[in-house]
C-alpha cells in the first residue's frame, strides 16, 4: 500500500507540473502575438507573494522522493527488492538523480531571486535539465534490466523512453528557445510521465489492474524476487502487449489534453496566432467602406 501511495504522489506531482507548464507556455505564446516567443524553464505566479510557489512545491516533492529512495535502498524485503544488492544500488542511483534535480530546482530559485545570487541563462538550465533527464533515462533502463518482474521491467522501460524524450526536448529548447512546439511537447511529456507512473502503480499493486495470468506475490517464504509474476510465457507476452496498448491510450489522452488546453487558453486570452497576416478589425473595415461610399457620392 505504501508503494502505491508513493506512485500516486509522484503521479500527481508530475501531472500538475506538466499541466501548469502547458497552460503557462500557451498563455505566454498567445498573449503577445507581435513579440517573439521564448521558452522559459520556470513560469512564476502573477502574484508577488506566490511568485515562487511552483518551485517551493517542486523542491518539497523532490525532497520527499529523495528520502523515499534512500529508505528504499536500505530495505531488505526480498519480496520488493530481492536478495541481491544490485537493487539497492539502483535505488541509490535514483536518489542521486533526484538530488541533481533538487540542485537544479534550487539553482533556478536562486537565479530568479531579487538579488540574483546565481544568474544563469534559461538555455543553460534547459541544457542541464537535458543532461539530468538523460541520466534518469540511463537509471531507468538499468533498473529494467535487473528486474525479475516482467511487468515491472516493461514499466521501467517505457518510463525510461519518456525520460529520453524529455531530455531531447530540453536539448532542443536549449538550442532553439523560440520553438513553441517543443515547449508544449515538454509539458505534455511531463503529463505522460505522471500518468504512466500512476499506471505502473496500478498494474503492479492493485489486483484488479494486474493482467490476467499474472499475480502479485503475497509471501516471501520462497524468496521470490519481484512484486508480480506471470506463470506462463503466453501470459507474460499478453501482459506486455496490454501494457503497450495502455501506453498508447495514455499518449492519445495527453494529446487530447494539449489540444483542449490550447483551445481553452486561446479562448480565455482572446488572441490567436494565425500566421503572418492579421485580420483587419471590423470597425476599421466599416470606416473604409463609409469613406469609399462618400468619395463615390462626391464624384457623382
Amino acid at each position: 500500500m505504501a508503494a502505491l501511495m508513493y506512485q500516486i504522489f509522484s503521479s500527481s506531482a508530475l501531472v500538475s507540473l506538466g499541466l501548469y507548464h502547458l497552460i503557462s507556455s500557451t498563455r505566454n505564446y498567445l498573449k503577445s502575438p507581435q513579440q517573439p516567443y521564448f521558452a522559459k524553464p520556470f513560469h512564476p505566479f502573477p502574484h508577488n507573494r506566490l511568485r515562487h510557489l511552483q518551485l517551493y512545491l517542486l523542491i518539497l516533492c523532490l525532497i520527499i522522493a529523495f528520502a523515499h529512495q534512500i529508505l528504499l535502498s536500505a530495505e531488505s524485503d526480498p519480496l520488493v527488492k530481492g536478495h541481491t544488492p544490485v537493487h539497492r544500488f539502483t535505488s541509490l542511483q535514483s536518489a542521486a538523480v533526484l538530488f541533481l534535480f533538487l540542485l537544479l530546482s534550487v539553482s533556478l530559485l536562486l537565479s530568479d531571486s531579487p538579488s540574483s545570487l546565481l544568474p544563469l541563462p534559461p538555455d543553460l538550465f534547459f541544457a542541464l535539465g537535458s543532461a539530468v533527464f538523460f541520466l534518469q533515462y540511463s537509471v531507468s533502463s538499468t533498473a529494467a534490466t535487473v528486474q525479475t518482474s516482467d511487468l515491472q521491467a516493461n514499466c521501467d522501460t517505457i518510463s525510461a523512453r519518456i525520460s529520453a524524450l524529455i531530455s531531447l526536448l530540453c536539448l532542443i529548447l536549449a538550442c532553439q528557445p523560440r520553438l513553441f512546439v517543443a515547449d508544449v511537447g515538454l509539458g505534455a511529456a511531463f503529463c505522460l510521465q505522471g500518468l504512466w507512473v500512476l499506471q505502473t502503480g496500478l498494474s503492479l499493486y492493485v489486483e484488479a489492474f494486474i493482467p490476467e495470468g499474472c499475480h502479485g506475490l503475497l509471501d516471501v517464504v520462497s524468496g521470490v524476487e519481484g512484486s508480480t509474476k506471470c506463470e506462463l510465457e503466453d501470459s507474460r507476452l499478453r501482459a506486455v502487449a496490454i501494457l503497450d496498448l495502455v501506453f498508447l491510450v495514455h499518449v492519445m489522452f495527453v494529446v487530447l489534453i494539449a489540444m483542449v488546453t490550447y483551445a481553452v487558453v486561446a479562448k480565455t486570452v482572446g488572441i490567436r496566432r494565425l500566421g503572418s497576416y492579421e485580420a483587419l478589425p471590423t470597425a476599421a473595415a466599416d470606416n473604409n467602406h463609409i469613406q469609399m461610399k462618400a468619395m463615390t457620392g462626391t464624384q457623382a
